[in-house]
């Protein structure tokens, strides 16, 4: 299709949305869906208007989607409020790692038995579906800075950790295809890949976040503080975290999630806005509340990234409905999805979870809402461009076209209700 027509297109989606946006959220429907449904009518499946063959585009894909990961992670940290020591986090903590392995584990078992993938490529397909979507996820997460929902904010901290927790199991899935240095008795991958990446792009984007807040909250107490600043400051501190985080080879979706965190963390500590910039905010520091805690900046700054991230939402849905074919729905790369999200997230949020505080409707709302997509996307191009084999990667893109789509379609049908039966148990 030509350059007119694409604008065409995703003008009249958006206006089409935004006009109906308040009907839409009364129907058990998301948005997601509405994008998809779009591509895939337009894609080979139906009309054949236009094919978007990530083989092919792997590189640009990876930067589509990796840009869109980062913004969503971004905004994901902006939103939560709890200090790290607060035991709202000690769910998210083991959704992101215990729960997480277990994915990948069991994810890898279905490859091996079920799609006769050698191991390292089993290993790696559970990399690439273990971390749940921060991108595609906003309906079941916190809604901003206070919102203390234990579920809510176990899905966005969960979200917004495992993208980058994910990271060395797609690592190690490479290394076992001979297509990354592990190390002997993968020496490399546990102390480079593992601990010091982690550790690194935590660090890196927690001190970014902390010293952004610190130093504008100086400049508003020197009275040069603008609005034009929160405009672009979130975009500025999403890059230099990144970009600096993987110089020194840590992992740079944690370090835009810490950085994110820490911006609205020092900011309500220091209660930028208020009347003494200095005091610190009692209340803030008791419950992590977001609500008068002077966060205006943080609330200005995930206003403006929401809505990059929603315009990035919709490209990202229209193309992949039209990476989608008819003939790529193989009885068993279905067959692999369904276990996946009705069987492996589950048990693996359950097995995560043990002994932990929460009812038990929590927890398996929490193992329902297991959504994947953006994100699985990007480490499967990022797979891709480290050579993974052709054979190899036809197979696995097939596996994860299929799994995001019926995620998207599953948990976007069922958002709508099963989040006000919990607000009405609540």
């Amino acid at each position: 299709m030509s350059n007119a027509t694409w604008f065409l297109i995703i003008g009249a989606v958006l206006l089409f949305m935004a006009l109906t946006a308040a009907r839409i959220k009364r129907l058990p429907l998301s948005t997601a869906i509405v994008y998809l449904c779009v591509g895939a009518v337009l894609g080979p499946s139906f009309a054949s208007q236009f094919h978007f063959n990530p083989l092919e585009h792997s590189a640009l894909l990876e930067v589509i989607t990796e840009l869109a990961v980062i913004i969503s992670l971004f905004a994901a940290g902006l939103k939560l409020a709890a200090p790290v020591g607060a035991r709202i986090w000690w769910m998210p903590f083991r959704l992101a790692t215990v729960s997480m392995v277990t994915t990948v584990g069991l994810t890898a078992l279905v490859g091996v038995t079920l799609l006769d993938l050698p191991l390292g490529a089993a290993v790696l397909l559970g990399a690439i579906l273990a971390p749940t979507d921060p991108v595609l996820a906003t309906d079941v997460q916190v809604r901003g800075p206070g919102d203390d929902d234990r579920l809510r904010f176990a899905l966005t901290g969960e979200a917004g950790l495992n993208d980058g927790t994910a990271f060395p199991m797609v690592m190690l899935g490479l290394g076992l295809l001979g297509l990354h240095d592990v190390g002997e008795h993968f020496t490399r991958w546990w102390l480079i890949d593992v601990l010091w990446a982690c550790f690194c792009g935590l660090g890196v984007g927690g001190a970014l976040g902390a010293g952004t807040a610190w130093v504008t909250r100086r400049l508003a107490a020197r009275g040069i503080y603008s609005e034009f600043t929160e405009d672009f400051l979130g975009l500025g501190l999403i890059a230099l975290s990144y970009g600096l985080s993987l110089i020194l080879l840590g992992y740079g979706f944690l370090a835009v999630f810490a950085a994110g965190f820490m911006l609205h963390r020092t900011e309500m500590r220091y209660g930028m806005f208020s009347e003494n910039p200095g005091e610190l905010v009692r209340e803030s520091r008791l419950n992590g509340s977001g609500s008068g805690d002077g966060s205006h900046m943080s609330k200005v700054t995930l206003g403006f990234i929401e809505q990059l991230e929603r315009l990035g939402e919709v490209a990202l849905l229209i193309l992949l409905g039209g990476m989608l074919f008819a003939d790529s729905w193989q009885a068993a790369y279905i067959a692999a999805a369904v276990v996946l999200i009705f069987v492996i997230r589950p048990v693996s949020v359950f097995l995560g979870l043990i002994g932990s505080e929460g009812r038990f409707a929590t927890k398996a709302t929490v193992g329902w809402f297991g959504v994947r997509g953006i994100g699985s996307l990007y480490y499967l191009m990022y797979a891709i461009q480290h050579g993974l084999e052709t054979s190899l990667a036809v197979k696995l893109v097939s596996v994860v076209l299929i799994a995001v789509t019926l995620s998207i379609v599953l948990h976007g049908i069922t958002v709508t209700p099963l989040m006000k039966l919990y607000s009405k148990r609540k």
